[in-house]
């Protein structure tokens, strides 16, 4: 006898009936995104590319949306809006300050709305306490906190999918498919929620018909950014040991927290293959084809926090909650250290900050690597105040993120002319491009020039050449 579908399990946790105990999971998450939003004034540079790419007019990014990053296109878009609105109601847009809130408050609201939303998902398969456990499991979790202050599309992403499950459970299928579709656009990874999914709702004609209404919606960005694809994650290897490390403790605790009676089956099943097969499937495709980043399935981490929130619901006695204090301390050192500049990569702020207290009038400016360009384009009076040594187009006419640069022959032309160069390098120890235009920068620049100074930068060293007998 084929057993009633989960939506069914618990009629009464409609969302238009709020009670006064789900507001803390958002809560909770609206204010730990806010603690520290600015993170010292610091911005990385993946943040600095949806900072330039954002503020590109229409015409403009939809040219170089043509060329690269087509995968966040969606969120390029909604972010140039919010910063439309943000300029027409006359709030400071400026980087740092009013800028950043700007970049990061849409991430803060997505992460709000994904607490709210697995504290719904729990509620409906587990009841009231393990829902609101769950919420407020999901809102802590240190990566979720840490891209809650992110300029960038995973808590977006991370949004949609938990709000489709929650749209799957109650088998509004239309909806189910605009929300997740919704996501998938936001970041095409998403798609990998489908077959966790399918193992809730195998037997449902509704589920099967809105998976394929999903994967024909995503079919049109998958072909561009298909294309683009080297471009786009050519930078990544094959996932690390740590990689596989990290997979392999939440795996256990994924499968830990789902034995036993206490863990109702209904959200056994929705949520450990939430938890498992979206980052479990792209590590695997990664030995092919290297795409694996842990924020690329972010939303992951929603089913962790079910199956926490159910196993905490159900617990009796003091050793459970004595373990979850006894997680709060190092929970909580992680937290801080995330409102950090230490916490990201780089600082592209701080590196136009040492930049300009460097660079005198008339200086030129040269990236090892190339792409490093991003570190100053989103400083554009630090960038306009220097000559662009090898830069052959600039990022919109080349309709890319970085420009184009000049022949190696020509790169080492406009270095000979130069008497000053600000350069803007990778922290030592760092490997570098070998392709002739990097090859030729570093051989002129030792050739041809005295080193005044190095800079340590957060992620970054800023250099200061001189020709020979030139440094003060």
């Amino acid at each position: 006898m084929e057993s009633a579908p989960p939506a069914r399990k618990h009629p009464e946790a409609d969302i238009s009936r709020i009670a006064p105990w789900r507001w803390l999971p958002p809560l909770a998450a609206a204010a730990l995104g806010l603690w520290g939003l600015e993170r010292g004034g610091s911005m990385w540079r993946d943040e600095s590319v949806t900072w330039q790419a954002a503020h590109r007019p229409l015409g403009g990014l939809w040219e170089l949306l043509g060329q690269v990053d087509a995968v966040h296109g969606l969120y390029y878009l909604l972010m140039h809006g919010v910063f439309a609105v943000w300029d027409a109601a006359g709030l400071p847009g400026g980087l740092p300050g009013g800028g950043l809130w700007a970049l990061r408050l849409p991430s803060v609201v997505a992460t709000a709305l994904a607490a709210a939303g697995v504290a719904a998902v729990g509620h409906r398969l587990a009841g009231e306490r393990a829902g609101l456990i769950a919420g407020l499991a999901y809102a802590v979790a240190p990566p979720v906190q840490m891209y809650a202050q992110e300029g960038r599309s995973y808590a977006l992403v991370a949004a949609a999918v938990v709000w489709a499950t929650y749209l799957m459970l109650r088998e509004r299928w239309v909806a189910y498919a605009g929300v997740l579709l919704l996501g998938c656009w936001l970041h095409e990874f998403a798609v990998l929620a489908l077959p966790a999914h399918g193992f809730a709702a195998r037997r449902s004609r509704g589920w099967r018909r809105s998976a394929g209404a999903v994967a024909a919606g995503l079919l049109p960005l998958a072909l561009v950014s298909a294309r683009q694809a080297q471009q786009q994650l050519g930078w990544l290897g094959r996932p690390s040991w740590q990689d596989w490390a990290a997979y392999g403790l939440a795996a256990a605790a994924a499968l830990l927290l789902a034995r036993g009676a206490s863990a109702p089956r209904e959200l056994v099943r929705v949520a450990l293959p939430l938890a498992l097969l979206p980052p479990g499937l792209l590590l695997a495709v990664s030995l092919v084809h290297p795409w694996y980043v842990d924020r690329y399935v972010l939303y992951a981490l929603a089913g962790l926090a079910l199956l926490a929130g159910a196993r905490l619901g159900a617990a009796r006695g003091p050793l459970p909650w004595l373990l979850v204090a006894a997680l709060l301390v190092p929970f909580g050192w992680w937290s801080a250290w995330l409102r950090t500049p230490e916490s990201r990569k780089d600082d592209v702020l701080a590196v136009a900050a040492a930049v300009r207290e460097r660079a005198r009038p008339g200086d030129a400016v040269l990236f090892l690597p190339s792409r490093r360009r991003e570190w100053l384009l989103s400083s554009p009076r630090v960038y306009g105040s220097l000559r662009d040594l090898a830069l052959e187009r600039s990022p919109a006419a080349s309709r890319s993120l970085q420009g184009t640069e000049r022949p190696a022959p020509e790169i080492r032309a406009a270095l000979l002319e130069a008497d000053r160069v600000v350069a803007l390098l990778d922290p030592a120890g760092q490997p570098v491009d070998g392709n002739p235009g990097e090859a030729v920068k570093r051989q002129t620049l030792v050739s041809s020039f005295d080193l005044c100074s190095v800079t340590e930068v957060r992620g970054a060293r800023v250099a200061v050449f001189a020709r020979p007998g030139g440094c003060p």
